[in-house]
């Protein structure tokens, strides 16, 4: 399925000016559950790897997955409160990040859009720890509503890209697999006349180098 958001006037703050990327690849955390999932995802992302000349810069961003299922048991058990639990989990989706890029050939973990630019001229395939550019920009709420899902969209539209894709381990319409907070950032990419195709495509699905 695919959800667009275009045109308007975004109703606070401001997207940096785009830096030539075209696609954000979100792994979903959940793919760690499975070995063979998360092989193939690998498998997948190291075949972008040089850039195919011409191609606008893809951004890998890993969601958080068992490390940040650890900092919601955490979050129950001990209560350090929602802003230390959302940055916490981000520091999840750091984890995962520096897992990606040690298994994939040829990828660096970034974490700067400038790192990200840097390492796609370089040939390189960046995959995002996002912990220090969101601490900077602090742009989303402090909620467990906010999943990666709202933080790789709203990374895709900080950029100017105007592709997101979503690697699930099951597919569905991008409204019943994505967080509660996820239509309110595709309304801010109406709000800052910025469009966004949204995308899911399955871990396991066939070719699915080709889908991404």
């Amino acid at each position: 399925m695919i959800v667009e958001a275009r045109s308007g006037e975004r109703r606070a703050g401001a997207y940096l000016a785009p830096i030539g990327f075209g696609t954000v690849i979100k792994i979903g955390g959940s793919v760690l559950r499975d070995p063979a999932s998360f092989a193939k995802v690998v498998d997948a992302l190291g075949l972008l790897v040089p850039p195919s000349p011409g191609r606008a810069g893809v951004l890998v961003v890993p969601g958080g997955g068992p490390f940040a299922d650890a900092v919601r048991a955490i979050d129950a058990a001990l209560a350090p409160g929602d802003d230390a639990a959302h940055w916490m989990a981000i520091l999840g989706m750091d984890q995962h990040a520096h897992l990606l890029a040690a298994r994939t050939p040829g990828a660096d973990v970034v974490e700067t859009p400038a790192d990200a630019r840097a390492a796609h001229e370089a040939g390189r395939l960046p995959i995002l720890a996002p912990y220090r550019w969101l601490r900077e920009r602090d742009p989303l709420p402090h909620s467990w509503a906010v999943s990666s899902d709202s933080i790789a969209a709203w990374i895709a539209l900080d950029l100017g890209a105007p592709e997101l894709i979503l690697v699930k381990p099951v597919a569905g319409p991008v409204d019943a697999v994505t967080d509660p907070y996820f239509p309110r950032v595709l309304a801010d990419a109406i709000a800052a006349g910025r469009r966004l195709r949204v995308r899911v495509t399955v871990a396991m699905a066939a070719g699915l180098n080709e889908k991404l």
